[in-house]
């Protein structure tokens, strides 16, 4: 079992970590700090993990700043939406560096490099869960939503809208990355450029349309219907 902490300032990639921690078995999260300053403390106080998922541009002091005066860091894996800190983030020998948005695949395959440094055996990534209940950002508020009650969700310029039979939310955040927060789950498909799907919603499909429960209609883009139809047989 690995120890882990998360030191990002973005709210929703410290929930879509911790998600992705919950669903491996061997990593144990002991820490969700908000900055570079509550990390700092955090060690300074005799803080203690395996390995470390440390954002890079935080307010105050950056993820470069900390690791530059942590005496005995644990194992790093950067998780930065820029790519152009990478020679300063290998030169500190961070164990890995993952760019904004990745999917929890590119995820395990950086806690297997851990592992592997460590002189253990890969972790085993779990399954996802039949129930994934997870939180969204919506105005101010968390809000909790299962995903199995998703119908569809819909790209508006720099939000979305995830739609369920009772309810709609619409999130400040891109389909790429609510997409890749979902990769975990088979059930939700990329349909169209502006749509994701969930599968276990669909009723019937006519002229590349998908007919989804209560009414709801979801376009099936011309370039991604190959890909589409190849899924709905491995479901």
């Amino acid at each position: 079992m690995l120890t882990c902490a998360i030191i990002d300032d973005d709210e929703i990639n410290r929930l879509t970590l911790e998600h992705y921690v919950e669903l491996t078995p061997d990593l144990k999260l002991v820490g969700s700090l908000a900055d570079g300053i509550a990390g700092l403390t955090f060690f300074r106080e005799g803080g203690k993990v395996d390995v470390l998922f440390l954002d890079i541009e935080m307010p105050h002091l950056s993820g470069l700043e900390l690791l530059r005066v942590l005496t005995d860091p644990p194992e790093v894996i950067i998780t930065t939406a820029r790519q152009d800190f990478a020679v300063d983030a290998f030169e500190l020998r961070v164990t890995d560096y993952l760019v904004k948005p990745f999917d929890f695949a590119r995820f395990t395959q950086a806690v297997q490099r851990v592992q592997a440094r460590r002189g253990g055996a890969a972790p085993a990534a779990a399954e996802a869960p039949a129930n994934a209940d997870l939180f969204v950002k919506v105005n101010s508020r968390m809000v909790r939503i299962n995903f199995e009650d998703v119908l569809y969700v819909e790209a508006l310029s720099d939000y979305v809208n995830i739609v369920t039979a009772k309810q709609k939310y619409i999130v400040y955040t891109t389909l790429k990355a609510l997409e890749t927060r979902l990769s975990p789950f088979p059930n939700f498909i990329r349909v169209h450029r502006s749509y994701l799907l969930n599968t276990q919603q669909i009723e019937s499909i006519e002229d590349n349309t998908a007919n989804l429960r209560g009414g709801h209609f979801v376009p099936i883009g011309k370039s991604y219907q190959e890909s589409f139809y190849k899924s709905l047989q491995r479901i």
